[in-house]
């Protein structure tokens, strides 16, 4: 008896590894496994890109070129950028390809998921920015030019209000938009070219995004920016975040054909299909 149950349940075991259907221990199940990956990475990228983007580099500098110098809407500068650019064309790639085998609700979750983690990192923070600094902490670094810890920790991580809230909705609206474009393509399409749906869609949904973003946190807030700057530097962000969509796309089949190897053809053709239907 206890021989036939061990092979009961080394037999279903195998058929839940290969089943579209969750299996009772999620880890062997691949399409699972494969959700937890992408979205760990997903949520990570996008935590990381909002810490980092309070930093602003230097584009031609960074690249060892000389200042454009450009003029747009009566406004001339180089080209400056947050150093989030790093990382939000890789969320852009993880984006496409949830929705490819996971849909738009697996993005939507995903999204929902990520604002919710980035509202709870920026409240932690705040919370250890108002706690009390050690008296030897604080000057710990001052041979190294930083004479006062706290302060610098309160000016790198204590982002204003209106940065943030314009961050979390613009990535919200960002990702929602996307979602919805790229099914909408992709049924238009009959599941072909997908360069098309994965381009398409990030290039409407960040162009929402990169203006968006801007309005919110500096337009709307303490800074009152000009609509003049407002549209120099929001084309300026949109113009970069285009190309990189571009440029990126054959990295788009290269995870599509290592997704497919590790799932297999017929559960990632179940997979796209039940994406698609939803």
């Amino acid at each position: 008896m206890t021989g036939k149950l061990k092979k009961l349940s080394k037999n279903t075991m195998e058929e839940d590894i290969h089943s579209p259907i969750l299996s009772k221990n999620i880890i062997y199940n691949k399409q699972a496994v494969l959700f937890i990956l992408l979205g760990a990475f997903f949520i990570t990228n996008a935590l990381l890109a909002e810490f980092i983007g309070v930093k602003i580099f230097a584009v031609e500098t960074s690249l060892g070129l000389s200042p454009l110098n450009w003029q747009l809407f009566g406004q001339q500068g180089s080209l400056s950028l947050s150093a989030g650019v790093l990382l939000w064309p890789v969320v852009f790639i993880i984006t496409d390809i949830i929705n490819e085998y996971f849909g738009s609700k697996g993005v939507k979750l995903l999204s929902y998921i990520g604002v919710g983690m980035i509202s709870y990192a920026f409240i932690m923070i705040y919370l250890a920015i108002y706690l009390v600094p050690a008296d030897f902490w604080i000057a710990s670094l001052s041979s190294s030019g930083v004479p006062n810890m706290q302060d610098a920790f309160s000016a790198i991580f204590g982002q204003g209000a209106w940065i943030i809230v314009g961050s979390i909705v613009a990535f919200l609206v960002g990702q929602l938009i996307d979602a919805m474009v790229f099914q909408r393509i992709r049924k238009w399409t009959n599941e072909r070219w997908l360069w098309l749906r994965a381009t398409g869609s990030t290039v409407i949904s960040q162009l929402i995004d990169s203006f968006l973003v801007l309005y919110i946190a500096f337009v709307l807030g303490p800074q009152q920016w000009e609509i003049s700057l407002f549209l120099a530097v929001g084309l300026v962000n949109y113009a970069y975040k285009f190309t990189v969509a571009v440029l990126l796309t054959p990295t788009l089949y290269i995870l599509h054909y290592f997704i497919d190897r590790f799932l297999g053809e017929e559960n990632s053709a179940r997979l796209r299909a039940a994406a698609i239907g939803e």
